[in-house]
């Protein structure tokens, strides 16, 4: 059985590419759809949970943003060519925090008002060539659970510590155990922004943030960003390849380069710090390394198709109805296949990867059973149809990572 993504999604029908649409840039299909919705949703709650309020930016601006922040002299290379209208140039953009910058800078702000954080499910973009684009994990628009927070320097140290926490929970939650954090700061060489002064210190709160979680880690010179150091959580794919899913960074640069300021406690302007963090990542990659993961048969709360209820013949079919409109009245999807050899429609929908298959025949009807099978957990057991719902239910409900166990 294949773990490349790429199969899996053109095998499940979660993805496509066309070559009149462009390579790096994927069709979610339905059942991929319902993945990533799932995801986004998951990412919305964990950030609404660490303080994030949510916001919408545009996916472009003029170019005059890229230029203050910094963007377009570092990364001019990687980005879409800009586009004049009107006289003005504008941008694609590569990245989200300059958007937030002006969120921040949309008023004037209050030591009270701190930490103020800020999170968008942003798409940008880049201009990867061809040769280096592959399915869902290298792509040319991404879409980033991304989040910003400014505060005071008195409270990075925290703040970092309520982002670790956060990326843990998600982590937990998605069964992705094995991860490596990676303290990533300035090497000998590279065009780095700010002081020596102001390097040291950030990865001092870097540093200690990581020790009072008690997370073991590494230092990696060279692989800090242009505008501050940063911690990188880092997983390997079905193939061995380590990538980076999550990062919190801190960035001095662009609350300068913006001339960012809030009232401090003493009436005197003070310059925030900005920390960047994303707890999931981009949503293309982190569903790569899960369909891979997983291997196609995602958690049930993931799943495109939760329940695949097969009705024996045409005479059980309204029993199959019922207990179709019992899950759905708790949210959950649900399929009737009717149409074909009972024993194709249990094939097929082992291959679909459905976590629950219910068969209903003579027995359950008169019994008000269900016959499950649980293909992830290799059983089958007869069920109540009233139980069978409510373990469904609760499982999902609680982001389980397997299917129940009858």
């Amino acid at each position: 059985m294949s773990v490349d993504h790429r199969e899996l999604g053109r095998e499940l029908e979660l993805f496509a590419t066309t070559p009149i649409v462009g390579a790096g840039l994927p069709l979610w299909l339905p059942d991929g759809a319902i993945i990533r919705s799932e995801l986004e949703k998951f990412a919305a709650e964990q950030a609404a949970r660490s303080g994030c309020r949510s916001v919408y930016t545009p996916v472009m601006a003029k170019k005059e943003l890229y230029e203050r922040s910094g963007h377009w002299s570092k990364f001019s290379d990687d980005m879409f060519p800009e586009m004049k209208i009107g006289g003005e140039s504008f941008l694609l953009r590569p990245a989200n925090c300059p958007h937030h910058a002006q969120v921040f800078a949309a008023r004037g702000r209050s030591y009270r008002e701190l930490p103020f954080r800020v999170r968008e499910l942003g798409s940008m973009f880049r201009s990867e060539l061809s040769g280096v684009l592959s399915g869902l994990s290298r792509v040319r628009q991404i879409n980033l659970d991304d989040a910003h927070v400014f505060c005071s320097r008195q409270q990075v140290q925290a703040e970092v510590i309520v982002a670790l926490d956060a990326i843990e929970r998600c982590y937990s939650t998605l069964g992705i155990a094995e991860r490596g954090y990676r303290l990533s700061i300035r090497g000998g060489e590279g065009q780095y922004l700010g002081t020596d002064e102001q390097w040291a210190d950030a990865e001092d709160h870097l540093r200690g943030a990581l020790n009072a979680r008690s997370i073991e880690y590494v230092e990696a010179k060279g692989e800090a960003a242009f505008y501050g150091p940063k911690i990188d959580v880092q997983v390997r794919d079905a193939h061995g390849r380590e990538e980076t899913l999550s990062t919190v960074q801190l960035d001095f640069n662009q609350p300068e380069r913006f001339d960012l300021e809030y009232t401090a406690e003493d009436g005197s302007k003070a310059r925030p710090v900005m920390i960047h963090r994303g707890l999931l990542g981009s949503m293309e990659r982190m569903t790569a390394l899960l369909i891979e993961r997983f291997e196609g048969r995602m958690p049930p709360w993931l799943a495109p198709n939760q329940v695949s209820i097969l009705p024996v013949g045409d005479r059980h079919r309204d029993a199959a109805e019922r207990l179709r409109a019992d899950l759905e009245a708790h949210d959950v999807r649900v399929a009737i296949a009717a149409d074909g050899s009972l024993g194709r429609r249990i094939r097929e929908a082992r291959t679909h990867r459905d976590p629950y298959i219910a068969v209903i025949g003579d027995n359950e009807v008169h019994g008000g059973t269900v016959d499950v099978l649980v293909p992830a957990r290799g059983g089958r057991a007869e069920v109540d149809a009233g139980v069978f719902v409510a373990q469904v239910v609760s499982g999902i409900a609680e982001r389980a990572l397997l299917p129940a166990d009858f």
